[in-house]
């Protein structure tokens, strides 16, 4: 299954709750298993992104729905990107000319 890693930056609506953080993780691992997903991990980080999550998902349309989902809610806005393991990347660089 495809590894995806989100950088989420907190909304001001989501500064304002922020006491609520472990419990909208806790959501937000519901929603990736709800499609067929597993939860990697989730951290809260300093700088620029408020939270780093990385997660398993189907494919990218599904990452793609759930990424905007989040954004529904008004809590984060996200930045999702596709991550290759080694094995992906070694069939990668074979395609290469």
């Amino acid at each position: 299954m495809p590894t995806y890693v989100s950088l989420l930056k907190w909304t001001e609506q989501g500064a304002r709750n922020a006491k609520d953080a472990l419990n909208r993780n806790q959501q937000g691992r519901a929603m990736i298993e709800k499609v067929g997903g597993r939860l990697i991990g989730a951290w809260w980080t300093q700088g620029a992104y408020d939270t780093v999550v990385v997660a398993e998902l189907p494919d990218d349309e599904t990452a793609s729905a759930l990424a905007i989902a989040l954004g529904m809610q008004g809590n984060v806005r996200t930045e999702t990107m596709r991550a290759y393991g080694s094995e992906e990347m070694q069939r990668i660089i074979q395609k290469l000319p």
